[in-house]
């Protein structure tokens, strides 16, 4: 596949997009996503491996989150785990995407933002400097490794050949892919939960496309991620650090771009920004209040929205959910633009799953009355209470 398409006209351009879970539901999804399945499947053993590796040379080299401060963690924590999500996605990578075009560029820059930020994790920069690195990854990988946004396709078969643009437009896309990811990750399990989502649904857009090398990469990711969760979901064992998190956003904005953001199909570069519509529209605010403070955009503060949920009474694990459920739907809803219809229905329906979860938590640790006996009686509550 190439990164430089200058066509709205590539034959692999799907003129019928059909559903996954339509007719011949178990053909497709052989066919659609099977390929994806075996490097997530090895980056997910190869993380959950080196993890624990991760976390005794964290405490070796001293690269240890201390509690306090705007830290919601009660006891040091390791910071290592950029590096062994990394180490995931490349082994899944390495293993079955050798000949891609892409390989070399997708592990060098994800491999200079893990290693650039552990610098930061270890000895924090300056805002001016991390942005500077931010910039240099950027620009690494558009210039470098011709990893560019050639064109945006609308509505009408319509597309608009970006020319001179393609640079700042790739650039920004990167740069607001890593600064959303940093800002997300501010609970237990948060970023790499969401991340684990959006690279799922990358992975679902690129196998109805036949994009099989993007598949593997969205698989990939989502492996490390899910690997990684293991010990960063609530209580977490391992942080990922500013390393992690620029990872994470460096790699998910270079794989949607030679993904969907490649495909000439009406709204194609929305499905990843609709997934992301929350943690996005939450960065965008941050730096628009931190503007209006006359503050640094660098500046951290304790009033993003997972932690406004938290201060609203939702623990960490009932945060994550929010925002799992939030991202699943709303990649859903993307994913209709690609045929997905039934998706939505499956995901609306977990959905509500978590979120009645996660009410029904707030209400039992509230000591909430339910007034009718009969109500009680069926959540199993005593009506002498």
């Amino acid at each position: 596949m190439s990164g430089r398409w200058s066509s709205a006209g590539d034959s692999r351009s799907p003129t019928h997009l059909t559903d996954f879970f339509g007719g011949g539901a178990l053909t497709s999804l052989r066919d659609h996503l099977l390929p994806g399945l075996w490097p997530m499947l090895v980056a997910f053993a190869v993380c959950a491996l080196v993890v624990p590796l991760a976390i005794v040379l964290s405490r070796r080299s001293g690269l240890i989150a201390q509690p306090g401060g705007r830290h919601a963690h009660s006891k040091p924590t390791p910071l290592l785990g950029g590096l062994a999500m990394y180490v995931g996605f490349a082994a899944g990578v390495v293993i079955f995407l050798p000949q891609y075009t892409y390989t070399p560029g997708l592990l060098i820059v994800s491999g200079l933002a893990t290693a650039l930020l552990i610098i930061d994790d270890r000895r924090s920069m300056s805002p001016w400097l991390k942005f500077a690195v931010q910039v240099f990854l950027s620009l690494v990988a558009v210039v470098v490794f011709g990893i560019e946004i050639k064109f945006v396709s609308l509505p009408g078969s319509h597309v608009v050949q970006l020319g001179l643009l393609v640079t700042p437009v790739s650039m920004f896309w990167l740069l607001g892919m890593q600064n959303t990811v940093n800002f997300l990750d501010g609970v237990d399990g948060l970023a790499a939960g969401v991340i684990f989502i959006v690279a799922l649904v990358l992975m679902l857009a690129a196998g109805e496309l036949r994009d099989v090398e993007v598949v593997k990469l969205s698989g990939a990711l989502a492996g490390t991620c899910a690997g990684f969760l293991l010990f960063n979901f609530h209580p977490a064992r391992i942080f990922m650090g500013d390393s992690g998190a620029h990872f994470l956003g460096i790699a998910l904005g270079m794989i949607s771009i030679l993904g969907v953001a490649k495909v000439a199909v009406a709204f194609a570069l929305a499905v990843p920004v609709i997934a992301l519509a929350v943690p996005i529209a939450d960065t965008a605010w941050a730096i628009l209040r931190r503007r209006r403070q006359k503050a640094s955009v660098a500046t951290a503060d304790l009033l993003h929205l997972h932690h406004r949920l938290q201060g609203f009474g939702l623990d960490a694990r009932q945060t994550c959910f929010v925002f799992y459920a939030a991202s699943a739907l709303l990649g859903a809803l993307g994913l209709t633009l690609f045929g997905h219809g039934r998706v939505l229905a499956v995901v609306v329906v977990v959905t509500a799953v978590l979120v009645s979860t996660v009410v029904a938590d707030l209400l039992q640790h509230a000591a909430w009355r339910v007034p009718a006996p009969f109500v009680r009686r069926l959540l199993g509550t005593s009506s002498s209470r």
